[in-house]
């Protein structure tokens, strides 16, 4: 199989969908891999390092376009390069197309096999290949945070330590995913004052054994979160409901609440956002003012830290990548339940359920899922 490589064209996307260990493992099975001249450079992997590893560098995304029988990007295509998939092409990506409708209607209208790597999902409900990213988002999310809350950088002028003497700063975490575990883990360690709400106690439960009373834990629902969010120096959000749109936890009334220079941090963006006054932002242009709090919306936070995301995106999508490779993508969604979750729109039709009643369209299951 010839699997294409683009370099990412987001703003500030510095990430690339693999690494030059994952290009000599494909081409030792037998597959040739090109990749764009300049794709790995975000992440400090230049071309000699892919031509080293048996891959072929090619000058143009037109060439890699044209040529691959399976694209393996990081982010949603943009229109440039939806203009340049074909018919019964396979796109393997993160989408998030719940929040996306007109590139599900693009994907749909020409007829691209588009298999998104948040909609991977195991028996167990785990998304294998979502995890590693929103891990680093997760351990991101506060010391974004903890930056936006300086004087200097627009917010209040607080340090989530505190100091001997002086309150430490209140952390909101709404979920308890791996997201949200991860931004509690840093949180804590900063020595902030933490919160974390989810709709599953056990999953709380888990959380509460572990931190004991450094934490405070809490069942999600309208009440608990208007209180939290009132007194929040930074709230992370953190909700998922895979494949879906993300979940509004918190109006808009409630930000209103909150104290000038607060700061709002919604990992959930790239699903639409599960605080009703966020708004995609760019790594160019980060942060937003809505009622005086500061609102970060980048869709793309792991690409800030491109080096350690793109290694770890590869470790997770590789073997998926060799099975679609080895076996067909036919064959491999057969073998594969998790990667047959993964199918989102095929020959002009949708096939993630939590995608089509979001956008209200029609859908299809997959024969034998």
């Amino acid at each position: 199989m010839i699997v294409g490589v683009p370099k990412e064209r987001k703003t500030r996307e510095y990430r690339v969908a693999l690494t030059p260990h994952g290009a000599r493992a494909l081409v030792e099975d037998g597959h040739v891999v090109l990749v764009e001249s300049g794709a790995g450079l975000g992440s400090g992997l230049d071309d000699h390092q892919y031509r080293k590893a048996g891959a072929q560098v090619l000058a143009t995304a037109r060439e890699i376009f044209t040529a691959g029988e399976l694209i393996v990007k990081v982010k949603e295509p943009l229109p440039e390069e939806c203009a340049l998939l074909r018919e019964n092409q396979v796109l393997f990506t993160f989408l998030h197309l719940a929040a996306a409708p007109e590139l599900t209607r693009t994907l749909l209208e020409r007829k691209v096999t588009a298999l998104a790597y948040e909609t991977v999902q195991l028996a167990d409900g785990n998304l294998p290949l979502l995890q590693p990213m929103s891990e680093v988002a997760g351990r991101m999310a506060v010391q974004i945070g903890a930056h936006f809350l300086q004087k200097e950088a627009g917010g209040k002028g607080l340090l989530l330590a505190g100091a001997p003497g002086v309150r430490p700063g209140h952390v909101v975490i709404l979920g308890a995913g791996t997201a949200g575990s991860n931004a509690l883990r840093i949180a804590v360690g900063m020595g902030a004052d933490v919160t974390i709400l989810d709709i599953d106690p056990t999953r709380l439960k888990v959380l509460d054994d572990h931190y004991g009373n450094r934490i405070h834990t809490l069942m999600s629902n309208s009440q608990d979160i208007d209180e939290e969010i009132r007194r929040a120096d930074l709230v992370i959000g953190a909700a998922l409901v895979a494949g879906a749109r993300a979940p509004q936890l918190v109006s808009e009334a409630m930000v209103a609440g909150m104290e000038p220079g607060s700061v709002v941090v919604d990992l959930a963006i790239d699903q639409g956002g599960c605080i009703a006054t966020s708004q995609p932002t760019s790594h160019d242009q980060p942060i937003r003012f809505v009622h005086e709090v500061l609102h970060y919306g980048v869709a793309n936070v792991p690409g800030a830290v491109s080096r350690t995301s793109t290694f770890a995106l590869t470790n997770s999508t590789l073997p998926y990548i060799r099975h679609i490779a080895r076996s067909g993508l036919g064959e491999a969604l057969r073998q594969n339940a998790a990667l047959a979750r993964g199918l989102n729109t095929f020959d002009g039709r949708l096939y993630c359920r939590a995608v089509a009643e979001t956008l209200h369209l029609p859908w299809e299951a997959l024969p034998g899922a």
